[in-house]
């Protein structure tokens, strides 16, 4: 009862910290660009918040991860969202020397909230009972909703506040994303507690020494074989990078065909509550179906937002786009749950964080480089081949996922065994 009573603490902890989390990105990034623009002097560098934001996070993924195995998770986590609040004061720095160059360097830092929000999905499922393990992990997912809807909504009160404080009116927003940080590292820090150590049996005898912990990069190489974890792998980084691929040129394509900016961001508000809403309804399916089952539905899914996408493409049918967005927005949840929780199952206790570390870290890249492949796919072939782009990515997903089905070792396989597949 009170291990229970410890996790379900947690679990509140991280929720409220995901609420935080949320408002603060959004918040920042719903003007970001267009600050970029203004010290930049030029739109171009407007595309390059999303992408020092998403290389900020991988970047930081791993160092968070090797402090989460020497310090726990609250140090790991509070460390991230502190990183981020740094991020965004070095924003406003920024706006009042009107240097670009800052800016881009505090929206790598920016990022590393990102990545401390991301690895709060695993954090959800230490200490937590296996047959709930899924819905504990998307309760947190889907805690992201609410900050992500009402971050943008803040873009209008955070510039009044930029001037009341005598700012560049549209850094405003970063001030509700430094306090939203500041806070979510204060909550982790003072109130989450480390999940109670596995019961040990009187029988087993200790071990001389602790077992070896491994770096991010052994662990990809112990996971590329096995089958499971590969898919996983594959399924979290594919699924992200297809999703940012996608979305982030939707807007240009919409804009293109002579849409308002009031029905693009309708298309894109629909997505972001297509990609948290149903979070628990997939945690559920994994405790319910399997992780694995989830990972294939969520290729379907994508499949299914692909082709309308494609098909749709030469006139951006508002809704048309709006079905294709939110089923995109789904296919990356599924891919997510899933595959998080199948990375979770996969892999051995030595070798579980590096590896969360190391495919958070491959996963921000992944969407970093999709988001800067698909301008100049647009460009050439337009929005048709942003889909088909998305496809080729899809297909591996699909393909390790059907030969992960095959494989003997089972979803919750123990760590000793799993042990034995990645030697």
């Amino acid at each position: 009862m009170r291990t229970m009573s410890r996790q379900h603490r947690n679990q509140a902890v991280l929720v409220a910290g995901q609420l935080l989390s949320g408002v603060g990105v959004a918040s920042g990034v719903a003007v970001g660009g267009i600050l970029a623009a203004q010290l930049a002097g030029t739109t171009a560098a407007s595309g390059f918040v999303q992408t020092a934001s998403a290389l900020g996070a991988g970047l930081v993924a791993v160092p968070l991860a090797n402090l989460a195995v020497r310090a726990g998770r609250r140090w790991a986590l509070s460390t991230g969202f502190a990183l981020g609040a740094a991020g965004a004061a070095l924003v406003l720095l920024a706006a009042s020397l009107g240097q670009f160059w800052l800016m881009a360097a505090g929206m790598l830092f920016f990022g590393s909230a990102t990545a401390a929000g991301l690895q709060a999905r695993y954090a959800a499922v230490d200490g937590a009972p296996p047959e709930k393990a899924g819905r504990s992990m998307a309760i947190v997912i889907w805690a992201t909703t609410v900050g992500s809807v009402a971050g943008p909504n803040l873009s209008e009160p955070g510039r009044l506040l930029g001037i009341q404080l005598g700012l560049v009116p549209l850094s405003g927003p970063f001030v509700f994303s430094l306090v939203a940080f500041v806070t979510a590292a204060l909550v982790i820090s003072v109130f989450f507690l480390a999940p109670p150590a596995p019961a040990v049996p009187a029988e087993l005898p200790v071990p001389a020494r602790p077992a070896r912990q491994h770096g991010a990069w052994r662990a990809l190489r112990l996971a590329s074989h096995n089958p499971r974890a590969l898919a996983a792998l594959v399924a979290v980084t594919g699924g992200h990078a297809i999703m940012v691929g996608v979305m982030v040129m939707t807007p240009v394509a919409m804009d293109a065909h002579g849409h308002s900016l009031e029905i693009i961001g309708i298309v894109i508000s629909l997505h972001i509550l297509g990609m948290y809403a149903a979070s628990p309804v997939f945690g559920i399916l994994v405790d319910k179906l399997g992780a694995l089952s989830v990972v294939l539905i969520g290729c379907g899914i994508f499949l299914a937002a692909i082709t309308v996408g494609a098909v749709f493409s030469d006139s951006s049918d508002p809704l048309m786009m709006s079905l294709a967005l939110v089923m995109l927005g789904l296919g990356w949840s599924a891919c997510l749950i899933g595959g998080s929780s199948l990375l979770n199952q996969s892999a051995p206790d030595d070798l579980r964080v590096p590896l969360q570390g190391a495919t958070d870290m491959m996963m921000n890249f992944g969407a970093a480089g999709m988001a800067a492949l698909a301008g100049p796919v647009l460009t050439a072939g337009g929005f048709f081949w942003v889909n088909m782009v998305a496809l080729a990515v899809l297909v591996p997903i699909v393909v390790l996922g059907l030969r992960a089905l095959g494989s003997t070792t089972p979803d919750t396989a123990p760590a000793e065994n799993v042990t034995d597949t990645l030697g």
